[in-house]
């Protein structure tokens, strides 16, 4: 017994040594094939030094094994910062399941020889990397696939066919990519699939294919920016155990099928910003699992149905559509509801009273309708409320005493109803308020010394309104105030003085109020705008106003100040300001002596002009007084010994006085934008062939040296027949950058106009134009590519200024490099203003819009025959501009070939076929040959760059970014993986 026992056991060891065997064969194999295909990425961060062929893979990082046979079964090397082309030798693993290499820096085509090889896999993950060309042909059979994800990339081109033959496909992701064609309808034939994400590609416009409606066990449908058109097919209704529906920003149209009623599963629905019609069928009522309903900016009509209102939604969001009607009680009933968007509609009557009774409101947006009655008392009755904005309604009756309490409140604009009565004292001092307008009701009572509690404030605008008494010192206790509007109100007594200490205070308007006393004045370092027009101010004006930094708004008219206006005020750059209408007395400052300034100084009697400037008495120079005195006393002398003399005198005076007249050259309007040491007179005599540098379309360029040894430059615009066209750029020009202030726009100093002659005079820029650094002749170095990539930032950096930061907003119109200046540093200056619009503004000259404006091969497609002015079109020249800094190429360019611009040549470029005919399949044979040689971390930001460039460059501009996402996008390198998001 005891030998057959060690017999049996003998026996079970052999055959377990026997079944190790292949194990550790098929182990040392699979290492092999590992290392050989690790050895084609770049591990910059080190993540897979345990990758040796001394350690078993199952102990590697990022492998997994299965655990009873050993087999090598995933491999998840994702965010590992891995550079490289696309590993298919670990495909050659015939056990391999998993393989996922998203937020990576992998980068080139995707071949189908290389592709085929996975064709064993369950899950493919490429997602967030830098791949290009056409989406791969997956020839053969893929039977176990059953996650693809190709998002965040930028494949380009149709779908291929055979992406419509996965038998078990569950996710199909292809969002953030740069895809086009239609979205086909073989994609129906997916019918195992459950999540179908295509958002953020730019497809040609096309409907959503009917056969959407095969797909039954989809359960995430993710279209947004996809450039759907026509109405959502009632097939839709098939998808019955759909959760999220999103088939927002697009170009829907049409009513919304009744059939979305059957939907019984979803949870989530985005129809906003399309172009959907009529009234919401009553059918979404049955939608008894819905949580969040979103479809605003539409064109939707009619009443918000009942049965949508008492669903258990805990996001609600109708705004920016022409619905109208009353809305439900059944609203109030909810005790979900968190988010209330009903704003920009034509809704009516009364809010439900009970709003907020039930539920933990959060946000309440109903600004914008016909609302009227009182304000819900209960909005906050659950201690939740945080943001209430209402403004623009007929709301009446005082505000509720109970958002006196209401300590999670930090948001409210309830500007311009008829509210009336007193705001409760408690409501000033809610410690998370940050936000607080009032303006344009008929409030009443003061501003209790309990706003000290406060502490969050930064915007208190109660202006147009009935508050009185005196603003309580204790408003020099909210540090982080930066607007303080309480004009056109019934405040009196004398300001503050501590209210120069709120350093962070940017608006000071308080017009058209009773205030008296003395200006206070001190440390107001980020101060941009005072109003105290219209008061009782006494005394000087400070002199303190002049030495603040970025004022560039004061308006101190129709008070009683006296003595003189400071010298220093002369320091400021001021778009806007007025004296007027005070006892001002003196000499006007030099830098105020001119025409452009007559209207802020008038009401003023006792003030005098050494200009001559008209309604002002000439200031006496200390030589003329004596003078004055010297010809007096001869003239008497004369008149009593000589009386005749007097006569030949008057004469002789009266003569050279029309000559004067007929000799005198013309008249000049002149508007100085800073304090400059120079007049017209000097800069016309430095007009000369001499100092020419430029000719372009819109006048000739002089570089000046002035007396004080001041370099500016100086653009003398073209008149003649094109006079109309040059007076329309003078004045755009002027009024645009007369008023913008940023370190990368381009400085205005002075202009000057006569009759035929229009003169801007800017500061001077040591490196010309970018159009003469990188496609000049010039015999200094090419620009290198941290240069360029400082010209790039400092650009987006101005245009968003002008696009996000300008009130109103700045359209530039005429984005290129001969428009982006250079200085001694090469930052980059934006300038030519001369085609800018500002939108919102109502212009003169109507036919200015009627015809294209800009430049060749920086106009964007959409623009040439929509001829519509939109901050899009701006960004696609700036992409334009990417390009050109990247492959050092003009904007048009006769190597492209007949009719194709940078745009297109780099999309025709980036191809497979292209790809394979480069070493590595990479972007190198698009970069400028001049900034070779360069590093691995050089072309990485090229390559970057160039990916921002493209996506500026999108052909539908929904899918182009913000300026101020490009400036990001440009600065934060760790934005630029999902280059499509977030815009």
């Amino acid at each position: 017994m005891v030998m057959a026992r060690y017999r049996c056991r003998y026996v079970t060891l052999l055959f377990l040594l026997f079944l190790a065997i292949p194990a550790t064969i098929g182990q040392g194999s699979d290492a092999d094939t590992l290392l050989q295909a690790r050895t084609s990425l770049s591990d910059s961060a080190g993540r897979l030094r345990d990758w040796t062929a001394s350690t078993t893979p199952c102990n590697w990082t990022g492998v997994a094994c299965e655990p009873r046979s050993g087999a090598i079964a995933s491999i998840d090397l994702s965010n590992f910062n891995l550079a490289g082309g696309f590993p298919s030798g670990f495909c050659r693993i015939p056990t391999l399941r998993h393989l996922s290499l998203a937020w990576n820096d992998l980068g080139g085509g995707l071949p189908a020889a290389d592709v085929a090889l996975c064709s064993g896999l369950e899950v493919l993950n490429l997602s967030n990397n830098f791949f290009v060309g056409r989406l791969p042909e997956f020839s053969g059979e893929f039977p176990r696939l059953r996650l693809l994800d190709l998002s965040g990339n930028n494949f380009s081109g149709d779908i291929p066919p055979s992406f419509g033959r996965f038998p078990s496909l569950r996710v199909l992701s292809l969002y953030s990519n740069l895809i086009s064609g239609r979205i086909p309808s073989f994609l129906a034939n997916l019918t195992e699939l459950i999540e179908f994400n295509l958002g953020f590609n730019p497809f040609r416009s096309g409907s959503l294919p009917p056969e959407i409606g095969n797909l039954t066990k989809l359960e995430v449908l993710w279209l947004p920016f996809v450039n759907l058109v026509g109405e959502i097919p009632d097939s839709v209704g098939n998808l019955a155990n759909l959760k999220i529906l999103d088939l927002s920003n697009n170009g829907l149209t049409g009513r919304i099928p009744a059939s979305i009623g059957r939907l019984r599963s979803v949870e989530k629905m985005e129809l906003w910003r399309n172009q959907l019609s009529g009234e919401l069928p009553q059918s979404l009522g049955n939608l008894t699992s819905l949580f969040a309903f979103d479809a605003s900016e539409n064109k939707l009509t009619g009443k918000l149905p009942e049965g949508l209102a008492g669903l258990n939604l805990t996001s609600l969001a109708l705004n920016d559509n022409r619905m109208d009607g009353e809305i439900s009680t059944v609203l109030a009933q909810n005790p979900h509801l968190v988010e209330l968007k009903l704003f920009n509609n034509n809704f009516s009557g009364e809010l439900p009273s009970g709003l907020g009774r039930y539920s933990y409101l959060t946000n309440v947006d109903v600004s914008g309708n016909q609302f009227a009655g009182r304000l819900p008392p209960d909005l906050c009755s659950r201690g939740m409320l945080e943001s209430l904005v209402a403004f623009g309604n007929r709301f009446s009756g005082e505000l509720p005493q109970s958002y006196a309490d209401c300590r999670t409140l930090d948001y409210v604009r309830i500007q311009n109803n008829e509210l009336s009565g007193k705001v409760p004292d408690l409501f000033w001092s809610l410690p998370k308020l940050y936000h607080l307008e009032l303006r344009g009701n008929k409030l009443e009572g003061s501003l209790p010394p309990n706003i000290s509690r406060a502490k969050n404030l930064t915007q208190i605008i109660i202006s147009d309104n009935k508050f009185s008494g005196q603003i309580p010192p204790e408003i020099c206790d909210l540090m982080e105030l930066r607007t303080f509007d309480a004009g056109n109100n019934q405040f009196s007594s004398g300001l503050p003085l501590c209210i120069a200490d709120l350093t962070k205070l940017q608006v000071l308007d308080l017009q058209q109020n009773n205030f008296s006393g003395e200006i206070p004045a001190g440390g107001w370092t980020e101060l941009a705008e005072i109003n105290l027009s219209m008061n009782r101010f006494s005394g000087e004006i400070p002199r303190s106003l002049g030495d603040l930094p970025v004022l560039t708004y004061l308006d101190l008219s129709g008070n009683q100040l006296s003595g003189e206006i400071p010298p220093e005020l002369t320091n400021l750059k001021l778009n806007h300001l007025n004296l007027s209408g005070n006892d001002l007395s003196g000499k006007i400052p030099d830098g105020f002596d001119t025409s452009f300034f007559l209207p802020s100084l008038l009401g003023n009697p006792d003030l005098c002009s050494s200009s001559g400037l008209k309604t002002f008495r000439r200031c006496p120079s200390i030589k003329q007084k004596a003078l004055k005195r010297i010809a007096v006393t001869v003239l008497l002398t004369a008149a009593v010994m000589f009386p005749a003399t007097a006569v030949v005198l008057a004469a002789v005076c009266y003569q050279f006085r029309r000559t004067g007249k007929r000799n005198a050259g013309p008249l000049w309007k002149l508007t100085s934008f800073a304090r400059v040491g120079f007049d017209e007179s000097e800069i016309f005599e430095c007009l000369t062939a001499e100092n020419l540098i430029g000719i372009g379309g819109s006048g000739r360029v002089y570089k000046v040296s002035l007396k004080s040894g001041q370099i500016v430059a100086v653009k003398r615009l073209w008149t003649g027949p094109d006079g109309q066209n040059s007076d329309r750029e003078f004045r755009s020009e002027m009024e645009t950058l007369g008023r913008v202030r940023h370190s990368n726009i381009v400085k205005l100093l002075f202009c000057c106009s006569a009759e035929e002659c229009r003169v801007l005079v800017f500061e001077y820029m040591e490196n010309g134009s970018l159009a003469e650094t990188l496609h000049g002749n010039k015999g200094d170095q090419p620009l290198d590519w941290e240069r360029r990539v400082k010209i790039a930032l400092g650009a987006a950096r101005g245009l968003a200024y002008l696009h996000h930061d300008c009130v109103p907003t700045v359209i530039h119109r005429d984005v290129k490099p001969s428009n982006i200046l250079l200085d001694a540093e090469f930052e980059a200056h934006v300038g030519d203003f001369g085609l800018a619009r500002v939108v919102g503004r109502e212009t003169e000259d109507h036919s200015a819009m009627s015809n294209v404006a800009g430049s060749c091969g920086y106009i964007a497609p959409e623009y040439a025959y929509t001829l519509k002015v939109n901050e899009k079109s701006d960004v696609y020249s700036f992409g334009v501009v990417l390009l050109e800094l990247v492959t050092g190429k003009r904007a048009i360019d006769p190597s492209f070939g007949e009719q194709k611009d940078i745009v297109q040549w780099v999309i025709d470029t980036i191809s497979p076929k292209r790809a394979i005919e480069v070493s590595d399949m990479d972007y190198e044979f698009l970069i400028d040959p001049r900034l070779r040689p360069f590093t691995f971390s050089e072309y990485k930001e090229m390559v970057r760059v160039l990916n921002v460039a493209l996506l500026c460059t999108s052909a539908f501009p929904m899918n182009r970014p913000s300026m101020r996402r490009v400036v990001e996008l440009l600065s934060d390198r760790r934005d630029m993986n999902p280059v499509v998001q977030d815009q």
